[in-house]
């Protein structure tokens, strides 16, 4: 799709559609005021006949008689102004663009005018822009007709209205942001959404290592099953023995020109699918289970947009690529697995594989001295219980690391919210025949027990756990600027915490 920015009156735009943003309360503005005029007063007395106030994301459509340049009018609803947030504009975004493809609409002008009252151009142009490219998401690699649909119906051009040469730099400039941002949360859905067939532990390592060949900014580092043997990576190649797809090691790491200011380490868990070994999931438990590597496709999806964003700060990207599966090879409930650093783990449950292989993940993480280090694992079911599907739970050692997640989640719109890691908890996870117990205390707390478990490995590093398994992938349509499958959950979140260093 191509957007232009243009400073232009509204009776000579020139499009299928235009689209005015409106706050409740109709009378006091003076875009809509102009639009009245041209309709000699009877559009007010239209819409005062079918209702419509102005709410949020409340829609009206009025053709435009030849008044205008363009066919049809889109008057959407930005609500109370006293009462919006900038993550509204992401939905509004994602609104406009899906009334647009229904209305069959090629080409759409904008006026930004609206959200300049309560937002900076840039800041309405990144966030609005968002949404409308989170819609334009869609995944059809095994529906072909789909496909072609979805490519018939899509928007072609997008000519955003501004006022003013600085305002239309501004808007520019967040409306790149935007774009790229969303390229790196594509990449990332688009992994997710793979069945797991063909996004093995082996095809996430060729798309790490295409990421990585992109820039000269980029380097990988990747370790095979004997590697890892070498590494004393017991905890993860226990995990992985039961697959005929061998397990990897991947390491990508972001150098900046200048000197790095700052060294931060990003961990994803890769597991590519899980059946839940032979502590077996329930059938339905493992249709989606394809997105258990959402953590390591976050990752990714970061490193996609890494070297255009010109950071001062190094960043490793790591995660362990494995399936947990099922044969004669698998590990058993109650086996004992040796971690890297001698670390003995007690296996309850083959289920709970993340914070297995998480386990030697973090533990090299910490070779490379980071000054930070975060993971992301879709780990519990027992964070969506607390938190609901839309809210990833956070927790970790270092509270200024996880206000700056908290503040980097209010501007990416990704919502997390902190969960403790109590030492009064610390026995959920003892085991009476080894270091640790990889399962907490039954029916109680299962999402700090992962993050306790997860908190040894950590060691002294300051560290926060992002147990996204809730916002990583929706079954239905929640948001406008999500659809079926993978969200993308994190990529966005990860850029503006390291823009914040």
């Amino acid at each position: 799709m191509q957007l232009r920015v243009r400073s232009v009156a509204i009776e000579k735009a020139s499009a299928d559609l235009l689209i005015v943003p409106v706050w409740k309360g109709l009378k006091q503005q003076p875009e809509f005021q102009e639009l009245n005029e041209l309709w000699d007063g009877g559009l007010l007395n239209w819409l005062n006949q079918i209702g419509f106030e102005g709410n949020k994301r409340e829609t009206a459509i009025v053709p435009s008689f030849g008044k205008l340049g363009v066919a049809q009018v889109l008057l959407l609803g930005l609500g109370d102004r006293k009462r919006i947030v900038a993550d509204d504009l992401r939905l509004i975004g994602g609104a406009a663009y899906k009334k647009a493809k229904e209305l069959h609409a090629k080409h759409v002008a904008l006026l930004s005018e609206p959200f300049l009252q309560s937002f900076s151009p840039k800041e309405s142009a990144s966030t609005v822009m968002e949404g409308w490219y989170g819609a334009t998401y869609a995944f059809h690699a095994y529906h072909e007709e789909a496909k072609q649909k979805e490519s018939d119906r899509a928007v072609q051009e997008l000519l955003w209205i501004a006022h003013g040469s600085t305002n239309a730099k501004a808007i520019e400039k967040g409306a790149d942001e935007a774009k790229l941002l969303s390229q790196g949360v594509h990449v990332t859905r688009d992994l997710v959404n793979t069945i797991a067939h063909e996004m093995t532990p082996k095809e996430l390592v060729k798309i790490a290592q295409e990421i990585a060949d992109s820039s000269s900014r980029l380097s990988i580092t990747v370790l095979d099953q004997k590697e890892m043997e070498k590494k004393k990576m017991g905890a993860a190649l226990a995990v992985a023995r039961g697959a005929v797809n061998k397990p990897y090691t991947v390491h990508l790491v972001y150098k900046p020109k200048k000197k790095a200011k700052k060294r931060i380490a990003i961990v994803g868990k890769g597991v590519t699918f899980d059946t839940g070994g032979l502590s077996l999931k329930p059938s339905d438990g493992m249709v989606t289970m394809k997105m258990d590597m959402a953590g390591a496709a976050a990752v990714l999806g970061l490193f996609k947009v890494l070297p255009s964003l010109d950071l001062d700060i190094e960043v490793h990207g790591i995660f362990i690529a494995v399936e947990n599966a099922i044969s004669a090879e698998a590990y058993r409930p109650g086996d004992v697995v040796t971690a890297m650093d001698g670390t003995t783990i007690d296996i309850q449950n083959t289920d709970a594989e993340g914070r297995v292989v998480l386990a030697d993940a973090l533990l090299y993480a910490r070779e490379q001295e980071p000054h930070a280090l975060v993971d992301l694992a879709t780990l519990t079911g027992a964070c969506i219980v607390a938190l609901g599907e839309e809210i990833a739970g956070v927790m970790g050692t270092d509270a200024r690391l996880i206000e700056r997640l908290k503040k980097a989640s209010v501007q990416s719109g990704e919502d997390i919210w902190e969960l403790p890691l109590p030492d009064k908890y610390a026995d959920h996870v003892k085991s009476r025949i080894a270091n640790i117990k990889n399962v907490g205390a039954k029916g109680q707390a299962g999402a700090i027990a992962g993050g306790l478990f997860l908190k040894r490995f950590a060691g002294d590093t300051p560290w926060a756990h992002l147990d996204i398994a809730g916002p990583a992938f929706t079954d239905r349509e929640m948001r406008p600027d999500q659809s079926y499958g993978g969200t993308g959950f994190g990529v966005k979140l990860l850029v503006r915490y390291l823009q914040g260093l």
